[in-house]
């Protein structure tokens, strides 16, 4: 069970930190030379490979269409979705595909509540979810898949509250869906998610989720707040500050009886961020976690400069926002302050 949870998931944790292909001209590979001798058959060999790959994703792609042919079809193209070159394009272009993996989906909306999820069933549906992502990160079906609205399909998921290994995968899954989608900076993107529940959504796994599915959630509020209308809708009323604020605060609080450097990298991040709002920054200044201010993180973040930059200039923010100026009014009050 859990080598497949971190197979179906597709590297999650791997999309939190973007990075770009570099093309073989700048990756230290070298052109082919040519053979004056036998040079085409050895291209028309080379090709031979990618052909049946080819093939095989195709009739496994048809096979979501048959019911009974599906539930293998599922499991094999997500386990084989790395390796399949435009696997995304042929998935949303193919008659059907996408049809047949929302299906998947809503079949087991019954089964959220009351809790009743199998482990096979939890198994079944994230390996469609697994192939939804990959729809989610290619750059010639995410915006498309974003039109769509496909992504509301997967927010009954983030709204359970059972730990049970099922839904803990079903959850993680889901976020590595959404966290496809915001790894690359697009405003169109967060515009969208901002119209939804999402922050909700992720505010509630970061309170009761498992380290990892935190661990996501929380960096698709940092990637939301990393962009200026993020930051502005988040900041723009007093609730919706105390809401992330307050969920940040709590987490800090409990990473302090079980350390993850990274879940705190993000946190800090997001609360580097919610400086940069001048209203935000005289709040923090009052409410900032002093576990943040009195070095209970030093070893933690021993290994990891980065981070410790983020926190030094967290901080300096925070003081010198909170010394400068007259009182900026709004969200103040909402800490209680």
């Amino acid at each position: 069970m859990a080598s497949r949870w971190f197979r179906a998931v597709g590297g999650v944790m791997a999309n939190l930190q973007p990075s770009l292909p570099m093309p073989p001209s700048f990756a230290g590979a070298s052109p082919p030379s040519p053979s004056p001798i036998g040079g085409g058959a050895s291209a028309a060999a080379a090709q031979e490979p990618n052909d049946r790959k080819l093939a095989s994703a195709e009739q496994l792609v048809l096979d979501l269409c048959d019911r009974e042919l599906r539930e293998n079809a599922l499991l094999e193209l997500s386990k084989k979705r790395e390796i399949f070159q435009d696997l995304a394009p042929l998935l949303w272009h193919s008659f059907g595909t996408i049809a047949a993996l929302l299906q998947e989906i809503v079949s087991i909306y019954p089964a959220l509540s009351p809790p009743t999820l199998s482990p096979g069933a939890s198994n079944r549906v994230c390996n469609a979810l697994a192939l939804l992502q990959c729809v989610a990160s290619h750059p010639d079906t995410r915006i498309p898949f974003l039109h769509a609205h496909v992504p509301l399909f997967l927010y009954p998921f983030l709204n359970t509250f059972s730990k049970t290994r099922p839904f803990e995968y079903l959850r993680l899954t889901s976020l590595g869906v959404i966290g496809a989608l915001v790894k690359v900076d697009d405003t169109e993107v967060i515009g969208f998610l901002l119209q939804t529940e999402i922050i909700p959504l992720c505010l509630r796994t970061m309170e009761m989720g498992s380290e990892l599915s935190k661990t996501v959630a929380t960096f698709i509020v940092q990637k939301i707040l990393l962009d200026d209308i993020g930051l502005r809708y988040v900041c723009a009323t007093a609730e919706r500050f105390y809401a992330v604020g307050s969920v940040l605060g709590n987490m800090v609080i409990s990473l302090a009886d079980q350390p993850s450097t990274r879940l705190l990298k993000h946190i800090i991040r997001c609360y580097l961020r919610l400086s940069d709002n001048p209203r935000a920054c005289v709040a923090l200044h009052n409410c900032l976690p002093d576990m943040l201010k009195d070095g209970t993180f030093n070893i933690s973040l021993r290994d990891d400069p980065a981070t410790r930059r983020w926190l030094q200039q967290l901080l300096h923010n925070v003081t010198v926002g909170g010394m400068g100026g007259p009182p900026q009014p709004g969200l103040d009050h909402m800490m209680g302050i």
